[in-house]
């Protein structure tokens, strides 16, 4: 009988050892090897030792059949094949004259896998993360891989003194329990965080830049100040758009060290940088290169002229506004290539923005994900693109931008993979839901009034459909409102919002002393009339009921108004709006203008017009944000004159520092004869408003922002201005008065929304207004 056993362990030295024995096995003495041959023809395989697996698998990894020539190197190739698969513990060849036996021992089975010691990462965050599996063969090497991956996991989060040790326990059956036992470790935080080579900037102004954060007093409750490799390479590429933004086209981060404390309870970052020499624009022109396009169509589109500082948002807003007229003029597969020249004697930049042919890709599909409650069509509607369209860049990031200010999302991501062929694109969009049933309240505080208050219940995600509903209760001292709102923003499955407002509202005016009732309903539909541009048409109805509080101390003016009547109205608004973000802007305007015309049946006959513009500018990095708006107004009514409660009135949310109607046209009796001291508000108003925020040094999470703002405006005008009562005949003055304010705002990102807390001082002001030192609202921080 031949007997030859060949028994690779794949372990480093040994397994090349114990080939080479083998090996010289099989090519022994002359004698050996006459008695047996290098090679012969397989007759038989038969499978020992296994329990789990089949025989037939262990004979398909050998790949050795019966018929088949054997030699020496297939009979090492298959016991390496078996050790290649992880099955096995050990494995052996038995050569038995013509026949082979294949004597094997299998690597136990996981059983159970189980975490002990781990209290800020879940056991299921975990899991996701390794890559063995119960019911999986046993494997040390991945065992140990996992190991590895675990305390990567808990490096992430800033636990570097965190320890992995796996156990692993022996159960019936050749099956195992493996657990992996942690001790998590303090925090390892950023002790201090150095600049060198900073000259222009100082080294707060960098840290501002940066997101790592050194450890302080509520280090406890964020993560910017753990040490974490990726927020270093991010810190870098901030660092550098950062100069190069500020005119430092030479600017380099020569070194990120990092070096952990000898208490090894901290890490030392220090960024060496080179500012080099401060450059700005030379020339900058727009090169089209391709046929029907001339520079002329591009006049504009740089923000920037020579002598200017160079930075680099410059050229990225150029690059943008280049392609939002090529893709108008219908060259969608356009690009712009910026030849960037740098004079270093001049220290200037020359950027020739060259239009090429780009090449022809089409969208192959689009893929959306993370919605749970949202629709997909919801999603998909806000895409100007659909299968088969020519592909958009800019197209894309507007509709992450309308997505984001959706308010249906707290993450968005939309990105460009490559699809099945070079000309083909798959978008894939990736949110992240938020709650979008929200409780929106507001508190004002004034001397005149006391404490008033507002809650309104909204959903602006109704069902998932993109929907907005919401039902106001509003209850004070001067005012209760009952309203139901709904909008269906794609009527018909068009880019048409229809929607209806119905309300019944009671106002106890008390700087005019009467009471005002309105019950109405107001429908209305919204369409895009232009690429920037949206109309809305509606209608109204109501029932406007004005009641004297006390017949004795109220104004003839109102005494005159007394009664009920029914207003019928058609209206609209038009909205312009070129600002670089919905959601959250930080450049450009948006143009409001209003219109709305009384007298198509009912009692009242007027015309009514508002205009209003707002300019965004941001400065250090979008840091501070700031605005300036401008709006006007305007009643026009019959013979008659027009009615108290058609008249504009200011104060409150829309002149803060004042009271709601708080100052305008008054009826004052200055004699002390009577208690007349009513607002009459007025047909004419002008208003300058100004804001700005920014951060007040805290870690972003916080979500605390600072603000100043001011007001300065005017409310003027009646159709008449001569009275008689008790006092005899006089005459009311009607004339524009200037009123401002001045104020700071505290905005807070909370866990139940956005709050705004405002203390204003009013620096301009005429006898008899009523002043608001206080107001809590909720909100957007614009």
């Amino acid at each position: 009988m031949r007997s030859i056993t060949t028994k690779i362990v794949m372990r480093g030295t040994r397994a090349a050892l114990l080939a080479c024995v083998a090996s010289a096995a099989l090519f022994a003495a002359p004698v050996a090897a006459q008695q047996i041959p290098g090679s012969f023809v397989l007759s038989d395989v038969q499978v020992e030792g296994n329990r789990r697996i089949e025989a037939e698998t262990v004979r398909v990894y050998t790949d050795l059949d019966p018929g088949e020539t054997v030699t020496p190197a297939r009979l090492n190739a298959a016991v390496q094949a078996l050790y290649a698969t992880g099955l096995f513990e050990d494995a052996q060849i038995l050569v038995e004259g013509n026949s082979l036996r294949i004597v094997v021992v299998e690597n136990p089975s996981i059983n159970v896998i189980a975490f002990e010691g781990n209290d800020i990462i879940s056991d299921e965050m975990l899991n996701q993360n390794i890559e063995i599996r119960p019911r999986l063969a046993y494997n040390r090497a991945a065992v140990e891989a996992d190991a590895a991956i675990i305390i990567d996991i808990y490096r992430s989060v800033g636990r570097f003194g965190a320890q992995v040790n796996p156990v692993i326990i022996e159960r019936p059956d050749n099956r195992v329990d493996v657990v992996f036992e942690i001790f998590e470790g303090d925090v390892t935080e950023i002790e201090r965080i150095t600049f060198v080579g900073n000259e222009v900037f100082s080294d707060g102004d960098l840290q501002d830049v940066i997101v790592s954060r050194e450890a302080g007093l509520l280090s406890q409750f964020f993560s910017n100040d753990t040490y974490d490799p990726g927020k270093v390479r991010l810190d870098e590429e901030l660092l550098r758009q950062f100069y190069l933004e500020n005119g430092f086209a030479e600017f380099e981060v020569e070194s990120s060290v990092v070096e952990l404390s000898a208490d090894r309870q901290g890490f030392f970052l220090t960024y060496t940088v080179t500012e080099g020499p401060r450059y700005t624009f030379g020339e900058l022109f727009v090169d089209p290169l391709v046929d029907g396009l001339e520079a002329a169509d591009f006049d504009g589109t740089i923000p920037a002229r020579p002598g200017d500082g160079f930075d680099q948002r410059v050229v990225d807003d150029a690059i943008e506004n280049i392609l939002e007229i090529t893709g108008q003029m219908g060259f969608a597969f356009a690009n712009v290539v910026p030849r960037v020249r740098q004079n270093v004697e001049e220290r200037t930049v020359d950027v020739a923005f060259e239009i090429v042919d780009g090449d022809r890709v089409f969208v192959e599909r689009i893929d959306i994900s993370g919605n749970t409650a949202t629709l997909d069509r919801v999603i998909r509607r806000e895409f100007d693109l659909i299968e088969g369209d020519a592909f958009n860049a800019s197209s894309v990031r507007e509709t992450a931008d309308r997505l984001r200010g959706t308010g249906y999302f707290g993450d968005v991501s939309v990105e460009v993979q490559e699809g099945s062929a070079p000309d083909r694109a798959v978008i894939e969009t990736v949110v992240e839901e938020r709650l979008t049933g929200s409780v929106n309240f507001g508190l004002a505080y004034s001397s005149a009034s006391g404490v008033g208050g507002s809650v309104a219940l909204s959903e602006n995600n109704f069902l998932g459909r993109g929907q907005y509903a919401a039902i106001e209760f509003s209850t004070g001292t001067d005012e209760s409102v009952y309203s139901l709102a709904f909008t269906e923003p794609r009527f018909l499955d068009r880019e048409v919002a229809a929607g209806f407002d119905l309300y019944f509202r009671e106002v106890d005016r008390d700087t005019s002393n009467f009471d005002e009732t309105n019950i109405g309903f107001d429908p209305r539909v919204t369409f895009p009339v232009s690429d920037n541009g949206t109309l809305q048409l509606r209608y109204r109805i109501s029932q406007d009921e004005i009641e004297a509080n006390d017949s004795v101390d109220v104004s003839p003016a109102i005494i005159a108004d007394e009664g009920s009547a029914l207003t019928s109205s058609i209206g609209f608004t038009y909205r312009y709006d070129r600002r670089n973000s919905t959601a959250a802007p930080t450049d450009g305007y948006v143009l409001t203008f209003t219109g709305d015309l009384a007298g198509l049946g009912g009692d009242a006959q007027y015309l009514k017009a508002t205009a209003t513009g707002r300019y965004y500018q941001s400065f250090r990095n979008d840091d501070i944000v700031t605005f300036i708006e401008g709006e006007v107004g305007a009643l026009a009514s019959d013979s008659d004159g027009s009615r108290i409660t058609d008249r504009f009135f200011l104060g409150g949310a829309n002149f803060r520092g004042f009271q709601s109607g708080g100052f305008g046209p008054r009826d004052l009796d200055t004699t002390g004869a009577t208690s007349v001291d009513s607002a009459l508000g007025g047909n004419y108003y002008a208003v300058v408003r100004a804001q700005a925020s920014f951060p007040l040094g805290l870690p972003e999470e916080v979500g605390l922002f600072g603000g100043v703002f001011a007001n300065a405006g005017s409310l003027w005008g009646l159709n008449d201005t001569t009275f008689t009562d008790t006092r005899g005949t006089y005459t009311i003055d009607d004339s524009a008065e200037v009123r401002a304010a001045v104020g700071v705002s505290l905005f807070w990102d909370s866990p139940i929304g956005a709050l705004r807390i405002d203390y204003a001082n009013a620096v301009k002001t005429v006898e008899g207004d009523d002043e608001e030192t206080f107001r809590l609202t909720g909100g957007r921080r614009f």
